[in-house]
C-alpha cells in the first residue's frame, strides 16, 4: 500500500499513500485503500494510547468517500476523539495534494491486555 507515517502521537497520527498502486479498475483511488490508510493511522495511536501491555483491536470503522484522487498522494490526519481505558476512537481525514478532502472517516479500536509473551 505505501503507507509512510509523517507524524505519530497517541493524540494524532498522520501519514501518506500513493495513488498509484491503490487504484480501482477506472484509475480512482480505491475506496479500499482509502480506507486502509484510515485504519492503519487510527490503529497506530490508539496502540500508543493503549500503551505497553496493552493492545488495540479494530471494532468500526465507516468511511465517507467524497472525491476521486487520481495522481500523488494522499494524506490522513488521524486525531483522537475519545481516549479511554477500554476504547479509542479517531477521527481521520485524508486530503489530496491540493488539500481538498477526499475521505473523512471514523475508527474505533477496543483496548486489551496483551496475551501472555507478546
Amino acid at each position: 500500500m505505501g503507507v509512510e507515517y509523517l507524524e505519530v502521537s497517541a493524540e494524532r497520527v498522520v501519514g501518506r499513500m500513493p495513488v498509484k498502486g491503490n487504484t480501482q479498475p477506472y484509475g480512482l483511488l480505491h475506496g479500499g485503500a482509502s480506507v486502509v490508510l484510515a485504519e492503519t493511522l487510527g490503529s497506530a495511536g490508539s496502540a500508543l494510547h493503549a500503551g505497553p501491555g496493552r493492545v488495540a483491536v479494530g471494532i468500526e470503522v465507516n468511511a465517507t468517500h467524497h472525491r476521486a484522487a487520481t495522481d500523488g498522494y494522499v494524506t490522513g490526519v488521524a486525531t483522537r476523539t475519545h481516549g479511554g481505558r477500554t476504547l479509542a476512537t479517531y477521527d481521520i481525514v485524508i486530503t489530496d495534494e491540493d488539500g481538498r478532502r477526499v475521505c473523512t472517516a471514523r475508527l474505533t479500536c477496543m483496548l486489551r491486555d496483551a496475551p501472555p509473551g507478546n
